[in-house]
């Protein structure tokens, strides 16, 4: 079995699943899921688990994402963007200092409503299969930050604009928010993700990429080792004497002369350098936070 991570460039028209889909019939295994889904129309960076891998997945979605996204001012739709069925549409006469100043005012944390065509699930059932049905359900507003929005381009009716963000923040509403803001409605027109965590859209790598370095058995060149994901944690390399209580998923006690803080992870090794998992500073031991040996 294969286990690591695929930096993937998704490319537009392919949903998150289809590329999941597909790399099962590349890799040849079952156990493979995604961090953090992309649009169909959306392209850009969407890390792969593989194997062990998959047990990191919600630490991944966790990690911050850049976005560098085209807002097409003047129109309204059921999807909030220019995928969706028109709703409003009108003239926009905005200089761009106000564009730029819309855009550039919903830095920082506020509320969101979370789009009916998503993967948010209200009662159990998925917005997106309401929204298809014809069906629109109220939703709670969560609280989102967006930690950084820089101005790339502004070209009435369009504008391009960076934004970094945290988990649960949809670009696509923030386009719309704009666009309400401003009083002219507006449409998220292009999105590309360039970053997940430590995974850069440089880095990436197309799914006929990854099938060419697979067909030639050059894994390496796409395949990331589970403890590259976190190069910020510190590392822990038991003695032997506790290897059956790591093996057991049990506490550990504090090792090293410079334990980190409390609430701190860190990755636990046992002495042969085989990762055993992620493990939580907690008082005076390391508790298990995600067990990566055995699945």
């Amino acid at each position: 079995m294969i286990n690591g991570v695929i930096n993937v460039r998704k490319e537009p028209g392919m949903t998150s699943f289809g590329v999941v889909a597909r790399l099962r019939h590349i890799t040849g295994q079952k156990k493979i899921g995604h961090a953090g889904t992309l649009d169909p129309d959306a392209e850009g960076v969407l890390p792969v688990c593989l194997g062990k891998a998959t047990k990191l997945v919600p630490m991944l979605t966790e990690g911050g994402k850049t976005y560098e996204a085209e807002i097409l001012l003047g129109i309204e739709t059921d999807t909030q963007d220019t995928s969706g069925r028109v709703l409003r549409s009108q003239e926009v006469s905005l200089t761009e200092e106000e564009i730029r100043d819309a855009i550039l005012s919903f830095e920082g944390t506020m509320e969101q409503i979370p789009p009916m065509y998503s993967a948010v699930k209200v009662g159990g059932k998925k917005l997106v299969d309401l929204a298809r049905k014809g069906i629109e359900v109220e939703r709670k507003p969560r609280k989102v930050t967006f930690s950084a929005v820089e101005i790339m381009h502004i070209d009435p009716p369009r504008a391009c604009f960076r934004v970094s963000c945290g988990k649960g923040a949809y670009i696509r509403t923030l386009c719309d928010d704009i666009g309400k803001k401003l009083g002219c409605g507006g449409a998220m027109s292009h999105l590309i993700r360039t970053r997940v965590g430590n995974f850069t859209i440089e880095d990436s790598v197309t799914l006929a990429g990854i099938e060419g370095f697979f067909s030639s058995g050059r894994l390496d060149c796409c395949v990331q080792a589970i403890d590259s994901f976190f190069p910020e944690l510190e590392k822990i390399l038991l003695p032997d004497r506790f290897s059956k209580a790591a093996l057991n998923g049990s506490s550990l006690p504090l090792t090293g002369t410079n334990p980190p803080k409390d609430g701190n992870k860190v990755l636990v090794y046992l002495s042969d350098g085989t990762l055993i998992g992620v493990y939580l500073r907690e008082g005076t031991k390391y508790s298990l936070d995600t067990y990566l040996h055995e699945l």
